[in-house]
């Protein structure tokens, strides 16, 4: 953010406590993601109509014995601080919609929130992306069209680009949550999508960090002497790695704004900014999370290889924590191990269990449209609903439905488990990769001859369960109320 911005924030804040009748007016105030939150003495003292004609103030709106000044998520933080000095009243700090306090002690939470408005604003275009995406699948499986077609290059570049170049896109809304330039965000992304360093992998390997250990990485290039660690596919898209280098570029933004003569700000802030993140995301953020993806890798190769159990207990594990693998990226691990497994042995038995996720995931949010009366839920959630359900692309479901609201998400991957441990424990192969959804179900016929559709019953069998799980326990538990926590 911009000290200009700033300090509009600030001036919009110190002029709402005027128009509410000054701090003698002023009981407490409080503030929640969007929205000033005063508790007056006298309603009809505020000026209403003078406060909403503010430059910055959506509208005002009076509820639950609250005068409330919605302002907006990226205004809210400098306002609320600003009015706080101008009164000398009480502030609350941060509470929910309920006006109860926001605890932030628990990270995990805190993290999913994160997550969840970092990806809010761009959900309609993944569901759109996903759409497509599913549909030339759907196309290419039935014979239609051929991928050497134009009219399927065109639109698949529209719909993988927009996954392809997801950290761009997240480096724009993490940057304007977070209250870094949109523009150095932006740019973070590109640097974790530019093609040399994405390409970087196929070329001589330099050497080996840990090497002799289950946690041997490779690495290409140095950066004055250190190795830069990168997975086989680069971070194109990736979510944590660009939410988190936005994150730590936002309060190095903001120090350096604080810190540099005002006659070099204009051009010396986002030097330093990217200067300084661009390497350490490569160095340190991206390190740590292919570390954790290595260590994903050892840790289903070692439950698959467990005699009797094995096959069992990797699908209960898998399909337990496959769709928080998805949210961090991690389920690559899964993925090239799956690969491996299919090159060398024809088959692989690691990954089959995943398919019962997406449709726990899917009918997860086909319960909470039957039972919202929320009509922008339905919008979102029916196209959603469709991308996971049809095509496999449980994003738009995870990022713009389940996620936000927790306790679905949570039934999803609870849901997944039975299924997962029916498959994993029937031996359940998978032949080939053919994507997610419908387009899967092939992968599963033997094309020896010698299990038949076996494989593929197996894999039905666990998504009927599992699906039966969700929709019950999302439906038996969800209520529209929880819808206030995600705003």
């Amino acid at each position: 953010m911009s000290g200009s911005k700033e300090l509009a924030n600030r001036k919009l804040g110190e002029d709402v406590v005027g128009l509410v009748g000054g701090s003698s007016n002023i009981v407490s105030i409080a503030h929640c993601m969007t929205r000033l939150r005063f508790k007056l003495r006298d309603e009809s003292k505020a000026d209403t109509k003078a406060i909403e004609s503010l430059k910055g103030v959506v509208q005002v709106v009076n509820a639950n014995g609250q005068y409330q000044v919605v302002v907006g998520i990226n205004v809210v933080e400098d306002a609320y601080d600003a009015a706080l000095k101008a009164s000398g009243v009480e502030g609350l700090g941060e509470v929910d919609e309920d006006g109860e306090p926001v605890k932030h002690g628990n990270l995990v939470s805190a993290l999913i929130d994160t997550i969840s408005g970092v990806i809010q604003p761009i959900l309609a275009v993944l569901c759109a992306a996903g759409m497509i995406k599913g549909i030339l699948s759907i196309l290419v499986a039935l014979g239609w069209v051929t991928a050497n077609d134009g009219i399927y290059q065109i639109l698949y570049a529209a719909g993988d680009g927009f996954f392809y170049f997801l950290p761009i896109i997240l480096g724009y809304t993490a940057a304007k949550k977070f209250g870094c330039s949109e523009f150095i965000g932006m740019t973070l992304g590109i640097a974790l999508t530019y093609p040399t360093m994405v390409n970087i992998t196929s070329g001589k390997v330099l050497g080996t960090v840990l090497a002799n250990t289950p946690f041997a990485m490779s690495y290409y290039t140095t950066f004055l002497g250190i190795p830069v660690i990168m997975p086989s596919s680069g971070y194109t898209s990736s979510v944590i790695p660009i939410i988190l280098s936005v994150w730590f570029a936002a309060k190095l933004e903001k120090w350096c704004r604080k810190h540099f003569s005002e006659y070099v700000k204009f051009f010396f802030v986002p030097t330093c900014v990217l200067v300084v993140m661009v390497p350490a995301t490569y160095l340190i953020i991206g390190p740590i999370a292919t570390f954790i993806t290595n260590l994903m890798s050892l840790l289903f190769n070692s439950l698959y290889s467990l005699p009797v159990i094995g096959g069992a207990l990797g699908g209960v594990v898998l399909t337990a924590i496959w769709q928080v693998m998805v949210i961090f990226g991690f389920h690559w691990s899964v993925i090239a191990l799956m690969l491996v497994n299919i090159a060398s042995q024809g088959w692989d038995i690691v990954m089959a269990p995943y398919m019962v996720c997406s449709y726990a995931q899917s009918f997860a949010v086909l319960a909470i449209l039957l039972k919202t009366k929320d009509v922008k839920l339905k919008e979102l959630g029916w196209p959603a609903f469709i991308s996971g359900f049809f095509f496999g692309i449980t994003e738009p479901c995870i990022y713009g439905i389940t996620l936000p609201r927790k306790k679905p998400f949570i039934i999803s991957c609870i849901a997944s488990v039975p299924g997962g441990l029916i498959i994993g424990a029937l031996g359940t192969k998978m032949f080939e990769f053919t994507g997610g959804g419908f387009c899967a179900f092939p992968g599963f016929i033997d094309p020896s001859g010698a299990m038949g559709m076996n494989c593929l019953l197996f894999v039905i069998a666990g998504i009927v369960v599992s699906s039966i799980v969700s929709f019950a326990l999302t439906y038996a538990t969800y209520k529209d109320e929880q819808l206030e926590s995600a705003k």
